[in-house]
């Protein structure tokens, strides 16, 4: 209730501005044990047990990447009722991104153009956030992606150094090889660049005592037969795959600024995608459903066509901090 009686002033702000503004609230929020408590008991949920590649999650609603760039908001996103929470993207440089403005809203279409370029303070910094952060009883996702000064070719050691650096201080990481605001990162689909990124990840990671789980995060507007090449070696591999990040398609759509446009507009082409790739790679994948996720019947269907779990992310820009709650009242409500 609160936020819709806020969400008007909230609309008149620049979306980054706005974004910024909510970092230092949670952040201020976090180092308060009252408020973070008072947070957590109203925005609570029943329990909904869900496994994901081995993965304790309280329930099957998470936080996709890009929320929490700098993983600096855990504790208090953890209070807000998520399952599981991923971080990131972060990149092996620090870097400031493509220029302002670069988020959009189209509040009548329920969705968002973002042309950010993994904007973030570094691994390395990043990782001291981790190392300090009180954590929260939930599993915790790194998401990784490519810096914009790295070519090419050098991008399959990339990921693999900043794996390195923070493979102990996370549950599972993401491989994000989909952003379309990177120059060329979806390149990175071609099966000869894939294997090469998957065994020197492989390679990089071996040395650690423990294993822990490995997601892809895909392309929307990759051809359905490309996914399935790409699908396949990821299941030889053993790693999972999330379907998927945003799109640039704008058939249909008039108007809209250049970037990754998710949201609504996005749900069918994801829940197709997840589908085809649940097809072709039988149950023993793990799949996390994401795009365009805004209420439990949403999540329920992205689960019931082969998802382990879904993640959220322009669904809070429109339904506000209570959407975990809301979705996960509605899926124990259907068990």
């Amino acid at each position: 209730m609160l936020f819709e009686l806020a969400k008007p002033l909230i609309y008149t702000l620049d979306p980054e501005h706005a974004h910024e503004r909510m970092v230092g609230v949670m952040k201020r929020v976090q180092r308060s044990p009252l408020m973070l408590g008072i947070v957590q008991r109203h925005f609570n949920a029943p329990p909904i047990p869900t496994v994901v590649a081995g993965l304790q999650c309280r329930n099957p609603v998470g936080l996709a990447a890009g929320f929490d760039k700098n993983c600096e908001m855990i504790p208090a996103l953890a209070a807000l009722g998520f399952g599981f929470l991923e971080v990131g993207t972060v990149t092996r440089h620090a870097q400031p991104g493509n220029p302002r403005p670069r988020i959009f809203r189209y509040p009548d279409l329920k969705a968002l153009v973002n042309r950010l370029g993994f904007n973030n303070v570094g691994v390395e910094a990043a990782a001291k956030i981790l190392e300090q952060t009180r954590r929260p009883g939930i599993p915790i996702g790194v998401n990784v992606g490519k810096s914009a000064v790295t070519a090419l070719e050098d991008a399959p050691a990339e990921y693999a150094e900043s794996l390195k650096i923070v493979f102990p201080l996370g549950d599972y990481f993401t491989l994000n090889i989909s952003s379309p605001n990177t120059q060329d990162l979806r390149k990175l689909h071609e099966p000869d660049r894939l294997k090469q990124l998957f065994d020197t990840v492989g390679n990089a990671v071996a040395g650690f005592s423990t294993r822990k789980p490995i997601f892809l995060k895909l392309s929307p507007d990759a051809e359905l037969a490309d996914l399935e090449v790409v699908a396949r070696m990821a299941a030889q591999y053993g790693h999972g795959l999330i379907a998927t990040n945003t799109t640039v398609d704008r058939t249909g759509l008039n108007g809209l600024e250049k970037g990754g446009l998710s949201g609504a507009p996005l749900k069918d082409r994801a829940l197709n995608v997840l589908k085809h790739l649940r097809g072709v790679t039988g149950p023993q994948v793990p799949i996390l459903g994401v795009g365009g996720i805004f209420t439990s019947s949403d999540a329920a269907e992205r689960l019931a066509a082969g998802a382990n779990a879904v993640q959220v992310y322009t669904g809070i820009i429109y339904e506000g901090p209570g959407i975990v709650q809301q979705i996960v009242q509605g899926l124990h409500a259907r068990a």
